[in-house]
C-alpha cells in the first residue's frame, strides 16, 4: 500500500504517477485507508494543494503533510470540493492563516473556515467541464508555443548554415 507524501505530485497537485513509498497494511487502520472520492488536502509546506482519490489510483494512506476530507453529502461533489480548494484565491487565503515560519502549516479551522458555495450538483459539473476545456486550451496552447519555438531556432540555425 502506498503512503502518499507531497512529493508525490506536482505543482499542479496532480499525481505524478509514481507510487513509491509503501507501508504494510497490516500496519495501517482499515479506516485510515482512502477511499475513492475521498479529498486530500497538502497543509504543511509551501505547496498546498488539494487531489481527489480516484479508482485507478492503487490502495493509499497519506502522510500527515494532508488533512483527509470525506463527503458525506450527495449536494457537493468531491471534483467541485477539490476543483474550489485549488483555486489561487482560496490558496491565498489558506496561506494567509498558515502558521510557523520555517514550515508553514494551514490549520484544521482554517480549512474548516472556508466557505463553499452551496450551488446545484449540475453546475457544479457544468463548472468541472469548462475547467476541464480551459486547461486543455492551456495544454494546446503551451504545446503550440513550443513548436513555434522549435520552429524558429531551426530557421535561425538554418539561417546560420547560409
Amino acid at each position: 500500500m502506498t503512503c502518499l507524501q507531497v512529493s508525490d505530485f506536482d505543482d499542479d497537485g496532480q499525481h505524478k504517477g509514481i507510487w513509491s513509498l509503501s507501508v504494510s497494511q497490516d500496519d495501517v487502520q482499515p479506516k485510515h485507508i482512502l477511499d475513492e472520492g475521498d479529498i486530500i488536502f497538502a497543509a504543511k509546506g509551501s505547496k498546498n494543494f488539494a487531489a481527489m482519490r480516484r479508482s485507478r489510483f492503487p490502495l493509499a494512506v497519506a502522510s500527515t503533510s494532508f488533512f483527509v476530507l470525506r463527503i458525506n453529502s450527495d449536494k457537493l461533489l468531491p471534483e467541485f470540493l477539490t476543483w474550489y480548494l485549488n483555486q489561487t484565491d482560496t490558496i491565498s487565503s489558506l496561506k494567509g492563516e498558515a502558521k510557523g515560519t520555517a514550515i508553514p502549516s494551514i490549520s484544521k479551522t482554517s480549512l474548516e473556515d472556508i466557505e463553499i458555495p452551496v450551488i446545484p450538483v449540475e453546475k457544479q459539473q457544468l463548472i468541472l467541464k469548462i475547467d476541464k476545456f480551459r486547461k486543455k486550451h492551456k495544454k494546446i496552447t503551451q504545446e503550440i508555443m513550443s513548436l513555434k519555438d522549435e520552429l524558429i531556432q531551426q530557421q535561425i540555425l538554418k539561417s546560420l548554415n547560409n
